[in-house]
């Protein structure tokens, strides 16, 4: 179970934390011609293989670095634009099945003492799993939904804002469930609600009032699950 979550982990890394948009968007144009293609499938490999930290799993870090290679080139070269959604869980529903298969063959202790440490692993992906990752998925999900008033309401807000405050909650949330606090799930909903209130109130737009809605109930549902399932592995161990 920890070697997945370690591998899970630098999945999240490669694919999320540390691809910037650049990157994403020079593959989706040049596909195998783009030299960020191959930076992206090389960093998967060194992620997965420091991070397992055994020299006997170098082969395995190749082999889900060039599977993850392949899968994001079928990606590249079938998706379009209405597609992208489905080919985005399609591709990232491969990847971790191949992680699952590394996993359920391959089972050594580190040669770094700290990376045996189990609960370590698990909070770090928990917590970095309702960041970047979570907030490019539900965006990806809840883009076909998109009201066209969106972007005129965005310019009277901070860059960026709607994205930092969903990544502050998921996290609290997590840390209220880890600290079994759940009555304060329901008054930061409350709060982010009575804030929200005023400002779609003064939008007067239905279609910004439901996008915004059903943004944040997948936010908070993502974050309860998250929040869950590291709590049951942890009281596991």
């Amino acid at each position: 179970m920890i070697l997945f979550v370690k591998l899970l982990l630098a999945h999240l890394l490669g694919d999320f934390i540390w691809q910037p948009n650049s990157w994403v968007a020079d593959k989706e144009i040049k596909k195998h011609k783009s030299i960020y293609l191959y930076l992206h499938i090389l960093l998967h490999g060194v992620l997965a293989a420091v991070l397992v930290a055994d020299f006997g799993f170098i082969p395995y870090a190749i082999f889900i670095a060039v599977t993850h290679g392949i899968i994001d080139l079928i990606k590249l070269n079938f998706q379009k634009a209405k597609t992208k959604r489905t080919w985005f869980v399609v591709d990232q529903i491969a990847h971790l099945l191949i992680l699952i298969g590394i996993a359920l063959v391959y089972q050594r202790n580190s040669i770094i003492p700290i990376l045996n440490f189990n609960e370590f692993w698990i909070l770090l992906t928990g917590f970095l799993l309702v960041t970047k990752p979570t907030s490019i998925f539900i965006k990806t999900i809840i883009s076909i939904w998109s009201p066209e008033s969106q972007n005129s309401h965005q310019d009277n807000s901070l860059a960026n804002a709607g994205n930092y405050i969903g990544v502050l909650e998921r996290l609290l949330i997590v840390c209220f469930i880890l600290t079994n606090h759940f009555e304060a799930i329901g008054f930061l909903l409350a709060a982010k609600s009575i804030f929200r209130f005023g400002d779609l109130k003064e939008a007067k737009d239905r279609k910004l009032t439901e996008y915004v809605m059903i943004g944040t109930l997948i936010s908070f549902g993502i974050a309860i699950v998250a929040g869950l399932i590291i709590q049951a592995l942890l009281l596991q161990l």
